[in-house]
């Protein structure tokens, strides 16, 4: 099939971790387009996903650009939707994944696969707050009341947070890593840079087996206490877990947090949630990911793939 005649996806956030993913993973499959949508197409990662193929269209996400998502849309099979990671006070993320569902839907997109979480406010009944997550989860209610086939992917806990946000600190010859979790508490987490692409193709590949659906994206589900241990035996180095669940915890660990109180409110409520609730309701299915892509990175084997050794990683956007 000629490059006209492939489908054509649009992605949101491409230069994101989930977005650079998704993008990776649709043109490798050479079954279709992409057009990545991006703030500054001459970044570095944006050069590299024109390389590999993708038509790179600068559209920052931001709200009341309506009028420039939906131009960016036009012609597209479909779409694969996402909000950037906004702390508190703000509260554009449901605005804008309201516009850009909206926008799809006036450009005449065909599919689009959203990037949601549970709903925070719901399942806690307002005991919890993670804006982070409900506001997802009202971009995915509203998706369904428009006229447009839609799927729902979720991802769990993301790895990269502990390189990223919580890095450890080194202590002579320890590592001495932070957990918003209990040390035993067994939570489901996943590589996004990897995880995130082969859903969405499966999805795209077959979008009618999955209309309507909502999708755990799962690696492994392991524990703080687990994940230390791996860390000591796939790098040699001495570690140990750093209690950050609780207020006085996480700001002893990260203490650039308390610039901004909220945040910190959002991050307990997160962590609470999940340990009180579950990340996932109940009735989803945590092994669809890892059956379509069998090769989803456990802890153990990110911890070899990046060679991470407890620095600080940054993974740009």
């Amino acid at each position: 099939m000629s490059d006209a005649g492939k489908p054509l996806i649009v992605v949101a956030g491409a230069t994101s971790k989930q977005g650079r993913s998704v993008v990776t993973s649709l043109l490798e499959s050479r079954r279709f387009r992409v057009r990545a949508l991006t703030r500054t197409a001459d970044s570095a990662q944006a050069r590299s996903l024109a390389r590999m193929g993708a038509q790179i269209v600068t559209v920052p996400l931001e709200v009341d650009r309506q009028g420039e998502f939906v131009q960016a849309f036009e012609s597209a099979d479909g779409a694969f939707l996402m909000t950037p990671p906004v702390a508190p006070p703000s509260a554009v993320e449901f605005p804008l994944g309201r516009q850009l569902a909206d926008a799809a839907v006036e450009a005449g997109v065909g599919h689009v696969v959203f990037s949601t979480l549970e709903n925070v406010e719901e399942r806690s009944s307002g005991t919890k707050y993670a804006p982070h997550f409900t506001d997802k989860a009202l971009v995915a209610e509203h998706i369904r009341t428009l006229p447009i086939v839609h799927t729902f992917v979720s991802l769990s806990f993301f790895y990269t947070n502990a390189l990223e946000y919580y890095a450890p600190r080194i202590d002579g010859d320890r590592v001495l890593i932070p957990f918003y979790l209990p040390e035993d508490f067994r939570a489901p987490f996943v590589d996004p840079l990897t995880a995130t692409g082969p859903a969405a193709l499966e999805v795209f590949s077959h979008p009618g087996a999955y209309a309507g659906a909502t999708l755990p994206v799962v690696g492994d589900v392991i524990s703080p206490g687990e994940m230390v241990e791996a860390f000591s035996r796939v790098t040699g180095l001495k570690a140990e877990y750093r209690n950050a669940y609780g207020r006085e915890d996480l700001l002893t660990h990260v203490p650039e947090l308390a610039e901004n109180p909220l945040l910190v409110d959002e991050i307990l409520g997160m962590a609470e949630y999940a340990v009180e609730f579950g990340y996932f309701r109940k009735d989803r299915d945590m092994e669809w990911s890892r059956r379509i892509d069998p090769h989803a990175l456990s802890w153990e084997q990110f911890l070899r793939r990046t060679d991470w050794r407890g620095e600080r990683v940054s993974f740009g956007s």
